[in-house]
């Protein structure tokens, strides 16, 4: 025999009795256990997509009209501002920080088993201040397009810190957020600042929207960027 011969090794079909390999039954995978195994693959994904990259919210209230309307399911992006690493302060994948303008979803300072979404007004260091319906920042008018007024009545400062507030400085890793429904939301103006570990990501789209009183989607909402 030719020393440069290449011997096959016997495939199952080929044993014998005189082989000297051992011919073994191939054990199938049971169907339960390969649905099995894809069902928690998939639930660890899923979990992993929520946790750091992300999440579905729905709007339960009008304070952000009409930005965003009753019904309407938007995806909020968790990683740009840093994913938390589990049981730490410790955040990475930064992107960058929390600015002037983005719509932001945080724990409710006040009940944090409850999500909020508001704009932020007032970064750290501030000073944000309402007059009459007219908000300042840094002694300058702070323009919102986004921003409606659905009541002509103006309370008083003494009354109620709805139209008239501060001055106020936006502590350090805090935010000063606001409604875009102005006279219809329940911020800043009256419990206070977010602190930054509360904030859990930027909402960027929406991908639904179900107008309940006419029992019909909202087609022109579906896929809209928010601004």
């Amino acid at each position: 025999m030719n020393k440069n011969t290449e011997i096959p090794l016997k495939t199952p079909a080929s044993c014998g009795g005189d082989s000297q390999i051992s011919c073994e039954p191939i054990k199938k995978k049971s169907i339960v256990r390969e649905y099995a195994e894809s069902i928690v693959i998939a639930v660890l994904l899923a979990l992993v997509i929520r946790t750091y990259l992300v999440q579905a919210f729905k709007i339960p209230s009008g304070s952000m009209e009409d930005t965003l309307a009753i019904g309407d399911h938007l995806l909020v992006n968790k990683f740009i501002y840093g994913t938390k690493i589990p049981f730490t302060a410790t955040s990475v994948v930064k992107l960058r920080d929390p600015r002037q303008g983005d719509v932001i979803v945080f724990e409710y300072p006040e009940d944090p088993s409850k999500d909020f979404i508001k704009r932020i007004v007032g970064t750290p260091g501030d000073v944000v201040e309402g007059k009459d319906k007219k908000i300042f920042v840094n002694g300058k008018p702070y323009e919102n397009p986004h921003e409606v007024h659905k009541e002509k009545e103006i309370i008083p400062k003494e009354m109620n810190p709805r139209d008239t507030f501060g001055p106020l400085t936006v502590p350090t890793n805090s935010y000063f957020v606001m409604g875009d429904n102005r006279d219809r939301s329940y911020d800043s103006r009256f419990w206070g600042f977010v602190t930054r570990d509360k904030i859990k990501g930027l909402a960027f789209i929406k991908y639904w929207s179900w107008d309940r009183d006419k029992f019909r989607p909202r087609l022109g909402n579906i896929g809209r960027l928010i601004n």
